[in-house]
């Protein structure tokens, strides 16, 4: 029987997350509206080094908000990293739900789009991230699942490996395209030579997507539902051994 305490809980942070999902939906309305009132296209238009350093500390502010909420929820360690992820997902997804209910954009799930600016600029095809999300929400809910059987659910070495390899790898995946535009202009060591900003500012605001780099994605991927997967079967036996 599934405990109705863990479905508010599931439902509560549902609510919050598509709360968030609407305020960052909101703060680039806003942004498009100034930076791109014709409709957001690349080439990236520039802006002031003190707009993207706001941008860039506004997007760490929602992680940490999302990182609580999570915290706050959970029963446990592993818990708290799996409504994270939840968080994280559902607030992805419903940015997107939002932006195209109030201005008709993604006009697809293959348009790109500018994903995050942390440590660099990371693009793709709004798929892409919607598919990342669905993958968080779902290691999320086995997270739940187990906790509830009052199994000693935790996330062991071999899928902390996994986990963190197919980040690395999804992530190579969105910002390839961008770095490989940038490092045919400039060397690692501009990026954190503070006098070299608004030039480097500058250069990519010409940079316009050529291919992303599917391959690369799916690998990322397959790593993290290889992660799950044997999350889920070591925790069966668990729960096979406890019953």
């Amino acid at each position: 029987m599934v405990n109705k305490n863990i479905i508010k809980i599931f439902i509560y942070l549902t609510v919050f997350s598509v709360a968030m999902g609407y305020l960052e939906s909101a703060v680039v309305i806003y942004l498009r509206k100034i930076y791109y009132p014709e409709g957001f296209v690349f080439p990236l238009k520039a802006i002031d080094q003190h707009t993207a350093m706001v941008e860039i500390f506004r997007e760490a502010a929602t992680l940490i908000m999302l990182a609580v909420a999570g915290f706050l929820a959970g029963r446990n360690r592993t818990e708290r990293f799996g409504f994270f992820l939840f968080c994280f997902g559902i607030w992805d997804i419903f940015f997107y739900v939002f932006l195209k209910l109030f201005i008709g954009w993604p006009e697809s799930l293959l348009t790109w789009d500018i994903l995050f600016l942390i440590p660099v600029t990371w693009v793709g095809p709004v798929i892409a991230p919607v598919i990342n999300s669905m993958t968080m929400i779902t290691l999320a809910v086995f997270i739940s699942f187990f906790t509830d059987k009052n199994i000693p659910t935790r996330i062991k070495k071999p899928e902390w490996v996994l986990l963190i390899l197919g980040s690395m790898v999804v992530i190579i995946s969105y910002t390839f395209d961008y770095l490989s535009f940038m490092f045919k202009r400039f060397n690692l060591s501009d990026f954190f030579d503070p006098s070299r900003q608004s030039e480097i500012l500058e250069n990519a605001s010409g940079y316009i997507p050529q291919a992303f780099p599917w391959w690369i994605f799916i690998v990322g991927e397959i790593f993290l539902i290889g992660a799950i997967c044997t999350f889920v079967i070591k925790n069966k036996k668990r729960n096979f051994v406890i019953q």
